[in-house]
């Protein structure tokens, strides 16, 4: 037990390593802006971005930006999970739906994701609503994968259970393979999470201009401010982090809880 302990490191200690690099980032950033090496006007200093940051929130945009951006990214992971579990499950549990679909969403999903912003434009537009579509898109793509992976891992074991109680579908699903298809349906799902946050990032950056961090980027390119550009880039390498480590928490989390 006390060799597994020290095999496996900490929570804690995979944190301050994952901050090493993060942080030689900053320093040879800062070192770079100050020495000349790079120019200043497309390396603001360090300390320019956190003015522009303490500008943007004070005067309420940066707040009401990522407002924006989390709210989308929100409506649009809980869209693309919720299609996503159901979709996997029918996969999973239908050979005739794993025959008729696999081979068609096995091809689709090695197109790039930018690849379908032209045909959700078309069929929804640019707004609000074009932009959830194509998070979910993203989001849903792992929660697929990893639920018909979790369905179809169900032991037999179980299966036999299932069927010496002669339990209806609807039982099936709830109490056999949903239950045994946890732990990779939350893998998917965090998954899911991390493609929603970069493609809430491209929708916003890559459809029609509006409130959100994608937006705010924009308007620092175009008013050349190129501290606005480094602030957008930074909050939203601090969301993916705090949203990739949160998620990890959960899983963690509810997977032991499953365990015990």
């Amino acid at each position: 037990m006390a060799s597994e302990n020290i095999a496996t490191p900490s929570a804690t200690t995979a944190l301050r390593r994952g901050l090493v690099l993060p942080l030689l980032l900053l320093v040879a950033w800062e070192i770079g802006s100050h020495s000349g090496l790079v120019n200043p006007q497309f390396l603001p200093p360090l300390e320019k971005v956190a003015g522009v940051a303490w500008q943007e929130v004070a005067n309420g945009e940066l707040p009401h930006a990522l407002a924006a951006s989390l709210k989308r990214d929100l409506l649009g992971f809980a869209l693309g999970a919720g299609v996503g579990i159901l979709v996997g499950l029918l996969l999973g549990l239908s050979s005739i739906a794993d025959r008729i679909f696999t081979t068609w969403f096995n091809g689709l999903k090695q197109i790039a994701l930018l690849a379908w912003i032209p045909l959700i434009s078309l069929w929804f537009g640019f707004d609000e609503a074009a932009k959830i579509v194509f998070i979910a898109l993203a989001a849903s793509i792992p929660v697929i994968l990893n639920t018909v992976e979790g369905v179809r891992s169900t032991s037999t074991k179980l299966r036999e259970v299932g069927e010496v109680f002669r339990f209806s579908g609807p039982q099936l699903v709830w109490s056999l393979y949903l239950p045994a298809a946890t732990p990779s349906v939350l893998t998917g799902l965090h998954l899911g999470l991390i493609y929603a946050w970069l493609a809430t990032i491209g929708a916003e950056y890559f459809m029609a201009a509006g409130p959100g961090i994608g937006g705010l980027i924009i308007a620092g390119r175009e008013r050349f401010e190129m501290a606005l550009v480094m602030l957008g880039i930074v909050v939203v390498g601090l969301v993916g982090f705090i949203v990739d480590r949160s998620a990890s928490a959960i899983e963690h989390r509810l997977v032991r809880w499953r365990n015990v």
